[in-house]
């Protein structure tokens, strides 16, 4: 049950301190690469540097004190259990520095801290790419990139833009990791009053999760669409990789001990070099005064963690300097939450203890897949030209037998709950 809160579908965030080597080496690469390019310039430029920065500082509580409210499924601890109200659960503080070095040559270094997976909030790099524009509507991007799953996706952590505290975790937890360690391409044209915008992006992520297991994804793609027609944005996602939880190893090894029936267990629950997908789909219309969207996405990890659908709708009202906004959003399992496991009856007295065991193991985990709907409302005000203060309560429902997206949960918690949370944030750029 541990790694089933810690995971959900490709649920896998980044380690910078384990890419470094790696980053390094592209920097070597990216290096020669930016004197070849800016010698073929196709006209003088002035290299230049940009400075931004962003953060939220953030402050939760959360009503469920046998348990804990986290921002993001992979994070340790957050409002409830751990601490009636935590700062750790949307505070984050971001730089980016963009390089840009001819007409068509430009990098971009993004570094974020934030409580991480050890408590730590030790800096990471989120961002770490070289971008050549082909054509005025084609560019090439190498390097650590953003994965984008969602509409927010390139925008994901920066508070200011948003509109709520905090993206819908139902959707959002399907996916949580930002960036992915590769290539993509985009290609934008307009046609007509329309502009089409497709990308594709192919990379791989590895990092540590709660309790220092080790998750890799390779050979993840992933194809985007997107149109825009004034005030209307309609997209479209899709993506598959291969992922490896170690955290899933000792279980699935012992139910290969038991001959070919616990095989087939093993390999139809296991996390080795599984084939995961993801689809998304999503709008938006924002005429300037008011706003509404809604996004809806299935993940399918053909293992253990299973298959799930989430969706949102959310709008808002701006009056002047104050938004109040609404957001109802809603998870759902897809797929079977429970196994018959292994045959005891047909095993030896010395087995059928320890062959027990596994089935309850098993089945904690197929039924711990969270699944829940929640409604939120919220205001936010712009007091200053580059800062926001937002309030938000969430009010959040569990089905029967689920604890929902809560994490660290105790021998006294009750599954098919109800919890209100209370956010407040600071946001702002720089």
């Amino acid at each position: 049950m541990t790694v089933m809160r810690a995971l959900s579908v490709s649920e896998i965030t980044l380690n910078a301190g384990a890419h470094v080597s790696r980053i390094r080496r592209w920097i070597a690469l990216l290096a020669l690469a930016l004197l070849a390019a800016g010698a073929r310039a196709d006209a003088p430029v002035t290299p230049g540097l940009t400075f931004n920065g962003f953060g939220t500082l953030g402050l939760v509580h959360s009503s469920e004190d046998q348990a804990d409210f986290v921002a993001s499924t992979l994070k340790p601890s957050g409002a409830g259990h751990t601490r009636s109200w935590s700062g750790h659960v949307d505070s984050v503080i971001g730089a980016q520095l963009t390089a840009t070095l001819t007409p068509r040559l430009s990098a971009v270094v993004q570094v974020v801290a934030e409580q991480n997976y050890d408590n730590s909030y030790r800096p990471l790099v989120e961002w770490a790419n070289v971008r050549y524009q082909v054509t005025p509507g084609f560019d090439v991007r190498i390097g650590r990139i953003v994965l984008p799953a969602f509409m927010v996706s390139d925008y994901r952590k920066v508070g200011y833009i948003n509109p709520w505290v905090r993206p819908p975790l139902e959707l959002y937890s399907l996916i949580p990791v930002e960036s992915s360690d590769g290539v993509d391409a985009r290609y934008r044209v307009t046609v007509g009053e329309i502009t089409h915008t497709f990308l594709g992006i192919y990379g791989r992520t590895e990092t540590r999760i709660p309790g220092d297991s080790k998750v890799q994804a390779k050979g993840a793609g992933m194809i985007t669409y997107t149109a825009e027609l004034g005030a209307t944005t309609l997209r479209a996602a899709y993506s598959r990789a291969d992922l490896t939880v170690e955290a899933f190893n000792p279980l699935f090894d012992a139910f290969r001990q038991f001959g070919p029936e616990g095989i087939a267990i093993a390999d139809r629950y296991d996390l080795d070099d599984k084939r995961i997908t993801f689809i998304a789909l999503g709008g938006m219309y924002d005429p300037g005064k008011w706003f509404v969207r809604g996004e809806w996405g299935q993940s399918d990890t053909n293992s253990v963690l299973g298959k799930a659908t989430a969706w949102y709708v959310s709008g808002g009202y701006r009056l002047g300097d104050f938004t109040p906004y609404v957001t109802y959003a809603r998870r759902k399992v897809a797929s079977n939450t429970a196994d018959p496991g292994l045959t005891v009856a047909a095993l030896p007295p010395f087995l059928a203890g320890p062959a027990a065991g596994l089935n309850a193991a098993l089945n904690a985990t197929l039924g711990s897949a969270p699944a829940q709907q929640t409604l939120s409302l919220g205001g936010r005000w712009d007091f200053a030209s580059n800062a926001a203060l937002k309030l938000q309560f969430d009010h959040t429902r569990h089905d029967a037998g689920s604890a929902g997206l809560l994490s660290n949960q105790q021998p006294g918690f009750r599954t098919g709950g109800k919890v209100n949370v209370f956010s407040a944030t600071i946001d702002f750029v720089f």
